[in-house]
């Protein structure tokens, strides 16, 4: 079967590639509902390194998607089954047992694996061909916003990798950031940790009324303010900032978690850092359980709703000049918009 993928190829231009796939147990998916964050952003408008781009280009965006099962050559799913897409591809010591059962190491920072809209392909093709382990099925009917499936599996991460490493004092959790990602960790968080109280810090006011769920918002930093434990979103020329905040406000021993990007070095305050005795920890991506997880979430109604604040309807695409029109629109919206793939 001759596979239509819409690849990258420079900054701003999307050319179509034909490609055979190959069926030898795979499974086969038709993309329906993707959405857009800000890797794609920064690859699609050329933000990144010169350097990377020739690397990693041309190359098909897009690692946030759910679709629908269209053939199964392992026979372990049913035709038609509406599914989420994981895009990692594991690296090769995830198939030794002994490595596997000790969790040595998650299979998102595995040296040798791979992500698809990360050098490899994403999900702006036709057709996916993926291994069953990289599918995971879901009930609900309300689809479109499962394709934030994968963000929420990544603060459910980060989380996790919080609730490994800091004490058990939580009473106060910061959260800095106001986007898409700071607000479904605030989320998350009052899921997974009721009982703790989440504080939201960030710059739009018009954003951060939309944390209704959150303990306290502030559009302000003040030194005043403390808390336990603080979880880093920012990214960018803001991580300066908002790292510098966390140290000057958190308590002793608290557990930081770092999981905005940003393309520049960053300067960091490491004798303030030694004298509290802080641990920080870098968060990314995600692995099949947390997806899982995350699926669990979104299955949940309130959940869902909640969730369903940071994402906008943009339509259906249906040519390459829709995916050039969405990626400009796509810098418009308050956190980040989804689309129906009919390509």
């Amino acid at each position: 079967m001759i596979n239509c993928i819409y690849q990258l190829t420079a900054p701003e231009n999307i050319n179509l590639k034909f490609e055979n796939i190959n069926f030898d147990n795979k499974i086969l998916v038709r993309p329906r509902f993707m959405s857009i964050c800000r890797a794609d952003q920064r690859y699609y408008f050329g933000k990144r390194e010169l350097s990377i781009l020739k690397k990693k280009l041309p190359m098909a965006l897009i690692h946030e998607s759910c679709g629908v099962i269209i053939y199964d050559g392992t026979s372990k799913f049913k035709v038609g089954s509406k599914v989420v897409m994981i895009p990692n591809v594991p690296g090769a010591r995830l198939n030794n047992a002994k490595i596997k059962k000790q969790n040595f190491i998650y299979e998102n920072y595995e040296s040798d694996a791979k992500f698809l809209s990360s050098g490899l392909d994403g999900f702006m093709r036709e057709i996916v061909a993926l291994d069953a382990d990289r599918i995971l099925p879901f009930e609900s009917n309300n689809e479109s916003i499962f394709c934030i499936t994968e963000l929420i599996s990544v603060v459910i991460h980060a989380i996790k990798r919080f609730l490994n490493s800091s004490h058990l004092c939580r009473e106060k959790i910061a959260v800095f950031g106001d986007g898409p990602v700071g607000f479904l960790l605030c989320l998350a968080l009052k899921k997974m940790l009721p009982e703790s109280k989440v504080l939201i810090f960030g710059r739009h006011q018009s954003k951060l009324s939309r944390f209704s769920f959150a303990d306290e918002t502030f559009s302000q930093f003040d030194k005043n303010i403390k808390f336990d434990h603080a979880f880093e979103c920012v990214g960018g020329y803001g991580s300066a900032n908002a790292i510098e905040t966390i140290i000057n406000c958190i308590k002793p021993q608290g557990t930081v978690i770092i999981m905005g990007v940003s393309e520049e070095k960053i300067p960091v305050n490491t004798r303030d850092i030694l004298e509290k005795g802080l641990s920080f920890i870098g968060a990314s991506r995600s692995g099949r359980e947390d997806f899982k997880l995350a699926i669990d979430f979104l299955e949940n109604e309130d959940f869902s709703k909640r969730a369903s604040i940071v994402v906008s309807d943009k339509g259906t695409l249906s040519n390459i000049q829709d995916i050039r029109n969405i990626f400009a629109e796509s810098l418009t919206v308050t956190f980040k918009l989804f689309f129906e793939w009919n390509i």
